[in-house]
């Protein structure tokens, strides 16, 4: 059983001559339809990025796993662990759910010589003041594979626990935040009450940032890499939605061949 909101399936009284709901969770029971939708997500996605297109056959269990993904990432707090050995679709799929989600999906080029330095810029201008400010989702993507430095993980953990990384903001950052949550609710008569006292509006900044924040994490589970992360780090179980990618059954392989053979 599946169950979404990004392919309308429910219809007023029933009756399938009118035009369905729109973005109402419930059972996708037109699987049929729900390809279809995929599909075209896909064909709009390689038309608004060319640069990155992507070449995919959506099967049925490639399809479920979207559908995960979405559903994980369009609910409040939402992270997702996705498991699985390289190659297996987990970041395209993510790419595609979050295309359909209508989220803004942020991944982390790690040229060489990238340090811990870069880590925490990286995580203040493209996450969190992104998400802070504007208010807008953000779906942060991150493999085991980008795990140059331990403390990067003791970060993604933190996201996870309490919504933000202790230490990131110096006294110009704070000062930053502060003047930019002013400026972005200025037209809001409710933040009036609290525009002047400076830890409720950070709060605001804060707030914005954990609900607008959603984590998925691809890992390996080959090696004591993954053990051992998931020992000393609890909240990349607790605080995340496990997907796990098995190897793809004889129906999808023979899908993949017949779309590349014809």
């Amino acid at each position: 059983m599946l169950f979404a909101s990004f392919t309308p399936l429910i219809y007023p009284e029933g009756d399938e001559t009118k035009k369905p709901w729109a973005d109402v969770y419930c059972e996708l029971t037109d699987r049929d339809k729900v390809k279809k939708v995929c599909e075209d997500s896909l064909q709009d996605y390689n038309v608004m990025n060319r640069a990155k297109k992507m070449d995919l056959v959506l099967f049925t269990d490639a399809i479920e796993h979207i559908v995960k993904i979405h559903r994980v990432i369009t609910t409040e707090l939402g992270h997702a662990l996705l498991i699985g050995v390289g190659g297996s679709g987990r970041k395209s799929l993510t790419e595609l759910a979050t295309f359909i989600a209508v989220y803004t999906i942020e991944v982390l080029e790690m040229v060489k010589g990238y340090s811990f330095t870069d880590w925490r810029e990286d995580m203040k201008n493209k996450l969190f003041f992104a998400s802070g400010y504007e208010g807008a989702p953000y779906v942060f993507l991150f493999s085991d594979t980008q795990i140059i430095n331990e403390s990067f993980v003791e970060d993604i953990n933190n996201i996870l626990n309490n919504g933000e990384i202790p230490n990131l903001y110096n006294a110009e950052d704070y000062g930053n935040i502060i003047e930019s949550v002013k400026e972005a609710n200025k037209l809001n008569p409710d933040f009036k009450a609290i525009a002047d006292d400076n830890n409720a509006v950070y709060n605001v900044f804060v707030k914005n940032a954990r609900n607008n924040i959603h984590l998925v994490l691809a890992m390996s589970p080959i090696g004591d890499d993954f053990k051992r992360r998931l020992r000393m780090f609890p909240s990349l179980v607790n605080c995340c939605a496990i997907d796990w990618f098995l190897p793809w059954p004889q129906e999808a392989l023979s899908s993949v061949a017949t779309v590349f053979l014809s």
